[in-house]
């Protein structure tokens, strides 16, 4: 308890400069290119055509799914997995990055994790409200299934902020933790469900396996709100699991601050 009231208070007292630094992460990855901006757009954009291709065109997957044309069913679940998928690698190397924060002034190691997912997130909330738009130009205008939205981002801000707690402690003190994350993020991507459904696998230990994965979790809340229609306390188990493993993950951001945090400076 401890740990956790030093954390809060380091939020508390720095919150105004965490703001500040999330708007400058956010302006740094832009800075210097023609588009700016922009490439915010662009870049997922690409992807999701170059998905949108492989599925519909080259394997001929372009089936509707729960009444949805595929490419809606495809970026309800591919939007919110590009801030998911940013987090897990920059999320550990994210001290790393800002080092100086670290070795040259007093500021809040702690804090570093929670402006990061803050810079990353605004992209994430504007790519989510364009896929609004999109749904609607299709015929699919807000309904009432969409007021879990912002429930679902609050979700998702929390467990890979809470990751990036964990991990980029880690990530200080060993570059091959940091390898090692990079390596498993494209077989994250491919066992979460999101260019397939998970609930369509016809084994049924291994698809509750595949479900107690908190990304399918995050995904399918999404094309909850946007295609399935189904409110969140609708599945009460999967919801459990997910506290479950976000608490996990807690204990385990926790206990990586407490151990690593008196090393990381001398160690950058």
């Amino acid at each position: 308890m401890k740990v956790i009231k030093e954390i809060i208070k380091d939020h508390i007292a720095y919150r105004k400069q965490i703001w500040k630094l999330a708007k400058a992460d956010l302006t740094k990855t832009y800075r210097g290119s023609a588009l700016g901006w922009s490439w915010a757009i662009i870049k997922p954009v690409v992807t999701i055509f170059v998905y949108w291709f492989a599925f519909s065109i080259g394997l001929r997957a372009n089936k509707p799914i729960n009444g949805y044309d595929f490419f809606l069913w495809l970026i309800a679940g591919v939007v919110p997995w590009f801030y998911m998928g940013d987090m897990i690698t920059t999320g550990t190397k994210c001290i790393r990055n800002y080092s100086h924060l670290v070795t040259k002034m007093k500021f809040p190691v702690s804090t570093i994790p929670t402006f990061v997912s803050i810079s990353n997130m605004i992209i994430s909330i504007i790519l989510i409200l364009i896929v609004i738009m999109i749904f609607w130009i299709f015929g699919y205008p807000p309904d009432i299934y969409m007021l879990q939205i912002p429930f679902y981002v609050l979700l998702t801000f929390i467990f890979f902020t809470l990751w990036s707690l964990f991990a980029s402690f880690i990530g200080a003190i060993s570059k091959d933790f940091i390898n090692l994350v990079k390596s498993f993020v494209t077989a994250i991507f491919w066992l979460s469900g999101i260019l397939w459904d998970a609930d369509s696998v016809t084994i049924p230990w291994l698809r509750k396996f595949l479900n107690l994965n908190p990304v399918t979790f995050l995904v399918n809340g999404f094309r909850n709100c946007f295609i399935n229609k189904i409110w969140f306390w609708e599945q009460p188990k999967r919801l459990m699991y997910f506290v479950i493993i976000t608490i996990i993950l807690l204990l385990l951001g926790i206990w990586s601050y407490k151990k690593l945090r008196k090393e990381i400076a001398d160690v950058l």
